[in-house]
């Protein structure tokens, strides 16, 4: 099922505009575990990325290319994916990512709570992926 969905997401990478074909693309894979213990186990969340220009990532420490956010309140966790492929190459690239989240916190005065994360990644010209949400996981004191 998986190979379905890569080979179709390539299908589409080709298919579409020349400025779309430029944005990187993601899949939710997993989130684990999906039950939660609050400000004690981390997070761990897989994603698939495809860049047919190769040009995401980055080598300056500074700079966040890699967002989630926290569907419950807003908060954004931003990351740095480092350099995937060398500059000036128009090479497409792909593989997975890991993802943590450390000790997540329920927002609210229940004893457990519900959540889930948008993702979204951005390269070095600034071209945003699709967002993608992740399945529901639960927070429990």
């Amino acid at each position: 099922m998986k190979n379905i969905i890569y080979l179709f997401a390539i299908v589409l990478l080709f298919s579409c505009k020349k400025e779309e074909a430029m944005s990187p693309f993601l899949l939710f894979e997993s989130i684990s575990p999906t039950n939660v213990q609050e400000y004690t186990d981390d997070i761990i969340i897989t994603i698939f990325y495809s860049d047919v220009d190769g040009d995401l990532g980055e080598n300056e420490p500074d700079i966040h290319n890699l967002f989630v956010e926290d569907n419950r309140n807003g908060i954004m966790y931003q990351f740095r994916i480092p350099h995937l492929a060398p500059d000036n190459n128009s090479i497409a690239i792909e593989g997975n990512f890991n993802i943590t989240i450390n000790g997540s916190g329920i927002t609210d005065e229940s004893s457990s709570q519900l959540l889930n994360y948008a993702i979204y990644v951005t390269d070095r010209a600034g071209n945003k992926s699709n967002t993608i949400i992740t399945s529901t996981i639960t927070i429990q004191q």
